[in-house]
């Protein structure tokens, strides 16, 4: 007679408690939010933000490629854009009247080129709010100038987990700095799955705003005094915006909400000012008015990875990724800590087929679940709960009894 035993629900009890408990263990479930935020987009209205993405200067195409040997500062300059390409797109871009202009790379050009910066300048002048890219370091040059940058003053909890840095490593001129903010575009160097964003750094002691929240605030027009931070639980902004981060000043954005963004390169842009002067008006870029414009040089090899337009896009519709209730755990954990015991009445390969089928459901249904409502579901924890059960059944199956051999019974032959 089939016997239920309580060891497969022990046993599943213990190490779900026992991952609940870890905090090593939890992070590995971030593992899980990499695979799911690679393979879902998503879905919501577009934001105010227009991504001009602008390709290395045409003067330029007539230099060699550079060799294998050649280094990544080489091939940098080789794709680097003009400052009379920089001109022609905020000439360009003012027609528009965006709120903000964010240039994501650091502007710093040779001394052969002031002339041209020249030129840049007076059209950068004309920009009401002018954001710049700067770029940290805790092991500055003594004789380079400090940065100047908003610090946050109403600032509650530890801010050890912050990074820390002391000086400017590299920064737009000082002309460029009188007329503009400056905001950081440091990222963490394991930062490989570009899901982690810091919006907070610790500079000379002080809290100061990253890149991606310096343009938002800039956007909102909103000074540091209004603004109040709680280390390892959110930013508070006016009009009830809450941006929710980790100890360590960071926020997981979805790096594919960058889609939500208006894309354009700048041949799209001369072409709808040339036409907005003739009197025509292209519908599509009315709407820049209200925007942030962040310009972008893809081709340069300096330059940072596209997460930026991803982060602001985030804060901007209110799309920040939540994790599911610790309540949702432990449901699973007991469901399927109820249902193991029975696990031992299928056959092997159902058993293993069935494991696989509801792997395969639960993925799915967490694609889903985070495309639709930007809520991420665990996955190590469930799965692993599955499959255990599946291994401990297994191992817990009564093992067959050899039945005894008959004897033979020996006849006579008749004679």
């Amino acid at each position: 007679m089939f016997r239920l035993s309580p060891w497969p629900l022990l046993v599943i009890l213990l190490l779900g408690i026992l991952f609940l408990r870890e905090p090593t263990l939890q992070r590995s479930e971030e593992v899980f939010l990499r695979w799911l935020l690679n393979n879902s987009v998503p879905r919501g209205p577009s934001v105010p933000l227009t991504v001009v993405e602008i390709a290395h200067d045409p003067l330029l195409d007539k230099i060699d490629e550079p060799s294998d040997r050649a280094s990544t500062v080489q091939s940098a300059a080789a794709s680097a854009v003009s400052p009379l390409e920089y001109a022609l797109f905020l000439q360009s871009a003012l027609a528009f009247q965006p709120t903000v202009i964010a240039f994501e790379n650091v502007l710093k050009w040779r001394d052969r080129d002031k002339d041209q910066e020249q030129v840049f300048i007076d059209q950068a002048m004309r920009v009401p709010r002018l954001l710049l890219a700067a770029e940290l370091t805790p092991t500055p040059d003594p004789d380079a100038p400090g940065a100047e940058t908003a610090i946050f003053s109403n600032v509650t909890g530890r801010r050890t987990d912050l990074e820390e840095f002391s000086g400017a490593a590299h920064q737009p001129n000082d002309e460029l700095r009188l007329i503009s903010t400056v905001g950081f575009v440091n990222l963490p160097d394991e930062n490989v799955d570009l899901a982690r964003v810091p919006l907070l750094f610790l500079y000379k002691g002080e809290v100061v705003p990253s890149f991606a929240l310096q343009a938002v605030l800039l956007w909102l027009r909103v000074t540091p005094a209004e603004v109040r931070i709680e280390l390892g639980k959110q930013i508070l902004l006016p009009q009830n915006r809450a941006i929710p981060i980790r100890t360590d000043g960071s926020l997981v954005i979805h790096p594919n909400a960058a889609g939500k963004a208006h894309r354009l390169a700048l041949n799209e842009l001369l072409v709808a000012a040339q036409q907005r002067d003739r009197g025509t008006k292209p519908t599509t870029l009315e709407t820049m008015r209200d925007h942030i414009v962040l310009v972008r040089t893809p081709a340069n090899a300096l330059s940072p990875p596209d997460v930026f337009a991803a982060t602001i896009a985030t804060i901007q519709g209110n799309a920040y990724l939540r994790r599911v209730h610790w309540i949702f755990d432990c449901i699973v954990l007991l469901v399927i800590g109820a249902f193991s015991p029975f696990f031992r009445r299928f056959s092997t390969p159902d058993l293993f087929l069935g494991a696989i089928a509801v792997t395969a459901t639960y993925c799915l249904i967490a694609l889903g679940v985070i495309s639709r409502w930007l809520i991420w579901l665990p996955g190590f924890l469930p799965l692993g709960a599955l499959w255990t059960a599946v291994v401990v059944s297994l191992f817990l199956r009564p093992r067959k009894r050899l039945r005894p051999a008959s004897a033979l019974a020996v006849t006579r032959p008749v004679i």
